[in-house]
């Protein structure tokens, strides 16, 4: 909202939260989170199947994201073994964890069997024989999720499209059968269901129903094969959010709708029982609930005068998307949030690259060095894919609800970023 000129985040002023940890900040609003959390919970709930809600931890995650996961009762989805570490140090239930990833470490294997996650997604043959062979090491039989390619092109970014046949991602087809003879003939694993994430930042749901339909038709297949009823089928993630006023979300309600009407008529016209439902929506969760705070720095002026580019004090490190694959995204001054906008302007980050662009003819009061910049809808695929180019230090996290703001995540320091290095 703002208020007496300038945005103010879960009742505090952005410009006394800059004040006191800096810029770039990153501010999450707790409300936002939660609700976006609760949101999927009931809508799926409201279908009358079975089923989990996983947070995609890839999106975002840290301790306090981690924590408030837990809290509201939704699993968690993590691809490596320092996610996992992280998933047990919140105190999210190992049972609500399944491990994702297509290149998962013995180790990484390893961590997930003793310390009994409810699923590991498996991602290729040769995985599932070094999982085979860890096995026996597991205090109990591990639920093992196959996940298959199922040759769906989504409408998205060829760079977050994952279910594409030729995709890095899941089993080929036609390696199913092989890969459940092999995870049915270790003595400790249990072959729980199967897995399918088509893509991210989907807006078609048609695209979602086709993936559930393959699903159940290939769990259908199994059954007939080998005897095997599927306990869970997950579809995935990937709902998309509006980053620009163009831009139509899919509602959550109508989401869960069409994947519990797919699965039941699916189910029904291959005589299979009705399996768990289990979605992994990650950037529709976080993404909302999170603005990026940065200060101008400086200008840069066209031959005629014109401000050509605002140069602020993040960028690309602390959010590749633009610069990755042509993200667009919605901002304003925070700190004369009521002015009228000037020409349009490009915003520039500070990093040694020419396509450190974080905005492209946003449209703005014109600025000065010093004013406070926000970027809306910044909380997915940003921190999560930080790096710190250049030696920059990354952003401090601020949790912010009813006036109050929690310091979540430091700011990096010069020291952490030297801390590694072994001098001569």
């Amino acid at each position: 909202m703002v208020r007496g000129g300038t945005l103010w985040i879960g009742g505090c002023d952005t410009l006394a939260l800059a004040a006191e940890f800096g810029t770039p900040l990153y501010v999450f609003d707790e409300s936002t989170l939660r609700g976006a959390m609760a949101a999927y919970r009931d809508a799926l709930a409201a279908t009358g199947l079975e089923t989990r809600v996983h947070y995609a931890g890839k999106a975002l995650l840290n301790t306090a994201i981690a924590q408030i996961v837990a809290a509201e009762g939704l699993g968690l989805d993590v691809v490596s073994g320092a996610e996992l570490l992280l998933a047990r140090h919140a105190g999210v239930p190992m049972a609500r964890v399944h491990l994702h990833g297509n290149a998962k470490s013995d180790a990484e294997l390893r961590r997930a069997l003793e310390w009994g996650v409810g699923a590991i997604v498996a991602d290729s043959l040769d995985e599932i024989e070094r999982l085979a062979a860890l096995a026996p090491s597991a205090s109990a039989p591990q639920g093992v999720l196959l996940r298959i390619a199922p040759a769906i092109e989504a409408h998205t970014h060829s760079h977050i499209a994952t279910g594409g046949a030729g995709s890095k991602f899941g089993l080929p087809l036609g390696a199913l059968d092989l890969a459940a003879r092999r995870v049915l003939a270790a003595p400790r694993l249990r072959l729980l269901g199967l897995h399918a994430h088509i893509g991210s930042q989907l807006f078609e749901l048609g695209e979602l129903r086709t993936t559930v339909e393959v699903l159940v038709r290939e769990a259908a297949g199994l059954h007939r094969r080998y005897g095997l009823t599927i306990e869970e089928l997950s579809p995935g993630g990937g709902l998309g959010v509006a980053y620009t006023a163009e831009q139509l979300a899919p509602d959550v309600v109508a989401y869960a709708r069409e994947l519990a009407g797919a699965l039941r008529a699916s189910c029904a016209a291959h005589g299979l029982p009705l399996p768990r439902l289990t979605v992994e929506p990650g950037r529709s969760v976080v993404a909302r609930a999170g603005v990026a705070l940065y200060r101008v720095v400086g200008r840069k002026l066209a031959p005629d005068g014109q401000v050509q580019f605002l140069h602020v004090d993040g960028g690309m490190a602390d959010n590749i998307r633009p610069s990755l694959y042509g993200a667009r995204y919605t901002a304003l001054l925070a700190s004369r949030a009521a002015e009228p906008a000037g020409p349009p302007v490009d915003v520039a980050g500070r990093y040694c690259e020419s396509g450190d662009v974080l905005l492209r003819d946003a449209h703005l009061p014109p600025a000065s060095p010093g004013d406070l910049l926000a970027v809306a809808a910044a909380g997915a695929y940003t921190l999560s894919m930080a790096s710190t180019y250049n030696m920059v230090p990354r952003p401090a996290v601020v949790l912010v609800a009813g006036g109050h703001a929690r310091l979540v995540q430091r700011r990096e320091t010069e020291e952490d970023l030297l801390a590694r290095d072994l001098p001569l």
